[in-house]
């Protein structure tokens, strides 16, 4: 099943973008996807957007990858596999662009309108726009299947990768409570799931949809994986991680790998995460009208992910023995296991 959600996106995009440039004005709304605008650097938003975009098309931070790669072999090259998945990622969304700006080219062009204003942001590029466009084309049921079958299949595809984070990680935190009882357990969890996943299937789930999107997990993930980098890099130390993937694939990481998670990777982050703090409270557009409460529940929504990690800092804080310096310097030390004793990684992987 995961081979087939992950390969028909790819075979519905090439489709979609053999009929999007056959179709007129296509090429000036490529045209307008492949001209810079240089100023907007200059804009945190777009800085914001961009870490945002990588954070949900790569998944760092989500614990989807550390999942899955637990059940690969020791090792594994793991290298080889970033550099792939990092290439193939960006190649996908660069391919994506010029399925949907050929279309919106086509749609300002029939519309005698801007593409400016003929594009919208987030889910109503998607679920607004584009059907919209599709509508118009002849043989619109046919393209209607395929865009929207396509839609499923990716929604499908990142839902494994989610739950089995999720799933991995209790089973093997739990596992005579949850991982003998495999099964049940994600029985139980796919019931709950689509019961709280109901409201948004309502006539007001768009803004529910909407605010889940700002508040959920955009400012959370920053802030995650700040302190995922920070506590390798930093406190358990670059030096000792690279000499943990020498022992993986055989070399060292290059001194330019060190430097970005060293130094670039952690300050970059920090800034985003600092600007996206300032502008977060316009992050809900204008396009939904939301009343002045509903902020609060997005500022708690928000808080509900970061405060996990100083909440766990201060629970190890206080079950560490010692006085209050001895317990401060032991819980920010790394855990280091015993040479001669075996690992168990997460996905069951043994060494």
């Amino acid at each position: 099943a995961v081979w087939i959600t992950a390969l028909a996106p790819y075979v519905v995009l090439i489709i979609l973008l053999a009929r999007g440039v056959s179709l007129p004005g296509a090429a000036e709304g490529i045209r307008y996807y492949l001209t810079p605008e240089w100023q907007k650097l200059y804009n945190s938003k777009v800085w914001i957007d961009a870490a945002s975009q990588i954070f949900f098309s790569l998944g760092p931070g989500f614990g989807t990858l550390l999942a899955l790669s637990s059940y690969n072999k020791f090792n594994n090259n793991c290298y080889r596999d970033a550099i792939l998945t990092s290439s193939i990622n960006c190649l996908t969304s660069f391919l994506a662009g010029f399925v949907i700006f050929s279309v919106l080219g086509y749609m300002a062009h029939v519309q005698h309108k801007s593409i400016e204003q003929v594009g919208l942001e987030g889910p109503g590029l998607v679920f607004i726009v584009y059907p919209e466009a599709i509508a118009t084309m002849s043989g619109s049921v046919f393209w209607s299947i395929i865009f929207f079958l396509m839609l499923i299949t990716l929604g499908l595809d990142s839902t494994f990768g989610g739950l089995e984070a999720m799933i991995t990680a209790l089973c093997d935190e739990y596992p005579k409570a949850l991982g003998r009882h495999r099964e049940t357990f994600v029985a139980f969890l796919l019931f709950g799931i689509y019961i709280c996943a109901l409201p948004t299937t309502t006539y007001g789930g768009v803004y529910l949809v909407n605010m889940l999107n700002v508040y959920g997990p955009g400012l959370a993930i920053l802030f995650v994986v700040f302190v995922e980098a920070a506590g390798v890099c930093w406190i358990y130390g670059t030096d000792n991680f690279a000499r943990d993937i020498e022992k993986m694939i055989g070399h060292k990481p290059g001194i330019f790998w060190r430097i970005c998670w060293k130094y670039i990777s952690p300050v970059f982050i920090l800034i985003i995460f600092i600007f996206s703090l300032a502008s977060h409270a316009d992050m809900l557009g204008t396009e939904y009208h939301y009343p002045d409460w509903s902020l609060n529940v997005g500022y708690a929504l928000t808080a509900s992910s970061i405060l996990c990690i100083p909440v766990y800092i201060i629970y190890k804080f206080a079950i560490t023995p010692g006085n209050f310096l001895q317990r401060w310097k032991m819980i920010w030390q790394a855990e280091h296991s015993s040479e001669n004793s075996t690992l168990t990684y997460c996905g069951g992987t043994e060494v």
